[in-house]
């Protein structure tokens, strides 16, 4: 029994990494701008794609793989990723941001461009699931009664770094900085010499890297690609920002470990079909009963 709760938490723990890793991205980009970015589930599908067509490209170089690959696979999709967030940015919102349209008309330009993101791929590479290529090496590592891989340890380590990293631009760099400022008033921000449109590219690009990074490591894991394995895991990922308190960094980095663990433990000990179904009504009363999640607070300032 105890075997199988640890097993279990080591798994939710990796299953909560993806999560917050995606979660960071929209919450990065509501805190600065109020807007969900309801595409940034399927830039996390681009990402993926992006490191399957990187890493194949690179193994036909460099034979059997490796940290290097890794590496190099890493950078580039995140290069990659962030310039496909700034694309979006400044083809899709921007321009409605300098028209001043209703909130609700970028939202629903947020779910077009998924769309598009999705139908595009489906477009050009069909149906049919690729396979992630196999970049490390799998080593299974028995500590007692455990049974940990070596990705499962890469994943978790990796969420943690990101959100460091994180952390640490938002609360000690001058774009950061500049981030915040513009989280507490946008207009008023230009007056003091702040270029908002170069920060907000950055957000984007930030926010899309965040998403390569739980790209390329969730293709590694789970190595079957489709042009909608973005979907639901954004919109999961989404809900964990909001349960966190959505533009709130830790509580966004924290809210995907609770959905992670809620998902785990119910697919341990109930039907795996009853996973999402109990696991949003969980989230829903969570909502209910704290409206602006764990760690949100009912204020203009986020971030």
């Amino acid at each position: 029994m105890w075997t199988t709760i640890l097993q279990n938490i080591f798994n939710a723990l990796q299953w909560g990494s993806f999560y917050s890793m995606i979660a960071l991205g929209y919450c990065l980009v509501y805190g600065v701008l109020r807007l969900i970015n309801f595409a940034h589930g399927d830039i996390f599908m681009a990402a993926c794609y992006f490191a399957f067509f990187i890493a194949t490209a690179l193994l036909l170089k460099i034979v059997g793989g490796g940290w290097l690959v890794f590496a190099l696979t890493l950078v580039f999709t995140m290069l990659v990723t962030a310039l496909l967030g700034i694309t979006i940015e400044r083809v899709a919102y921007r321009p409605l941001r300098r028209k001043g349209v209703n909130r609700l008309y970028v939202v629903i330009t947020a779910l077009m461009v998924g769309f598009i993101l999705e139908n595009g791929n489906l477009a050009i590479l069909g149906a049919s699931a690729l396979r992630f290529p196999d970049i490390l090496d799998k080593q299974i590592w028995q500590i007692g009664p455990l049974t940990i891989t070596n990705l499962k340890v890469l994943v978790i380590i990796a969420a943690f770094v990101v959100f460091g990293i994180l952390q640490f631009i938002v609360h000690k760099t001058t774009l950061g900085m500049a981030m915040q400022a513009i989280s507490y008033d946008k207009f008023a921000i230009p007056l003091m010499g702040i270029p908002v449109n170069r920060v907000i590219t950055f957000t984007f690009a930030l926010g899309s890297s965040l998403a390569a990074v739980a790209g390329i490591l969730f293709g590694m894991s789970y190595p079957v690609l489709d042009p909608y394995m973005g979907m639901i895991i954004g919109w999961k990922a989404f809900i964990a920002a909001v349960v966190g308190g959505i533009g709130n960094i830790k509580g966004a980095f924290i809210g995907g470990f609770i959905l992670g663990f809620i998902e785990i433990f119910i697919a341990a000990f109930f039907p795996s079909s009853f996973k999402d179904l109990v696991s949003f009504i969980i989230l829903l009363i969570i909502l209910v009963l704290k409206p602006t999640g764990f760690f949100g607070v009912a204020r203009s300032t986020k971030i």
